[in-house]
């Protein structure tokens, strides 16, 4: 299996300290990455050094198994907060700038434009769009050139359930056609139902790279999910607990749920971290 994105020991430092401590993951070719952390974990740093918009203090990062010196700018796309379109413009004239950038026929933004589901409103200008629609708008404007990787920075963020869902659905369709994804999100049912594996950053470091089948797998074992009242999540590992002081310790703790079941991405994220992702 080639992998798309390799990090290798990568290390960042500024004034205050080291954000990222040798860090080492890589994103398989094909597939959506989920990678998820706190504010100030250290993902956008993490990101920026991927797309080569910031230089790491030490470490390698590997595109295809080259640098980013021997890879095309056609080959990557991108969807951050810092992307944007002309709001004076219609939908169909921002895209066909995009479409001049990159030499693509006005046919395949006709078509692009169907499959985004906004071909009927091609002619509105932007600034008369809802938050959903815009966003359609910049994910087309990402990928209009079919670029092989992907990146996509919380691209549901504060979008309605429905807009959300539409977003979700033209991320799979994207990657059924054959390009790699690298996504970063606070929703975790999205990196659930979205990501086949998934990476935990905290305090710059990875902790935890898995699938979320293998991560429920493997963290659930004989475990119970307790809850306490200050909303800290526990995973007991009923086979190596000692029964009185698991007893002793749920008498006096201040618990608002129990539970056996297989825990969450987020449950599993928050005993890890010991925070929740916002």
């Amino acid at each position: 299996m080639q992998y798309a994105i390799q990090l290798n020991k990568i290390s960042k430092r500024f004034n205050q300290g080291y954000v990222l401590n040798e860090i080492n993951f890589g994103v398989k070719t094909g597939e959506i990455f989920g990678f998820l952390g706190p504010s100030g974990s250290g993902k956008t740093t993490t990101l920026k050094i991927i797309t080569n918009q910031l230089i790491p203090t030490s470490g390698e990062v590997l595109l295809w198994d080259k640098n980013h010196k021997e890879i095309s700018l056609e080959q990557i796309g991108i969807l951050s907060d810092n992307s944007s379109v002309y709001e004076r413009l219609t939908i169909k004239e921002n895209l066909m700038l995009f479409a001049r950038i990159h030499d693509v026929s006005i046919e395949e933004v006709d078509r692009l434009l169907k499959r985004i589901r906004l071909y009927e409103v091609k002619n509105k200008p932007v600034k008369t769009l809802s938050k959903g629609m815009k966003q359609r708008l910049l994910l087309a404007c990402s990928v209009i050139h079919k670029p092989k990787l992907l990146f996509l920075d919380e691209p549901t963020s504060s979008l309605d359930p429905t807009s959300m869902i539409e977003i979700q659905n033209l991320i799979k369709e994207i990657n059924e056609q054959g390009t790699t994804i690298f996504l970063t999100t606070h929703n975790m049912y999205e990196a659930d139902s979205l990501c086949h594996r998934i990476a935990f950053l905290n305090g710059g470091e990875i902790i935890e790279v898995g699938s979320p089948a293998e991560l429920k797998q493997k963290y659930r074992k004989n475990t119970l999910v307790v809850t306490l009242l200050d909303n800290s999540v526990h995973l007991i590992d009923l086979d190596t607990s000692e029964k009185y002081e698991l007893v002793k310790w749920i008498e006096e703790s201040k618990i608002l749920t129990i539970k056996s079941d297989e825990p969450t991405i987020e449950d599993i994220f928050i005993a890890l971290t010991g925070r929740e992702l916002v």
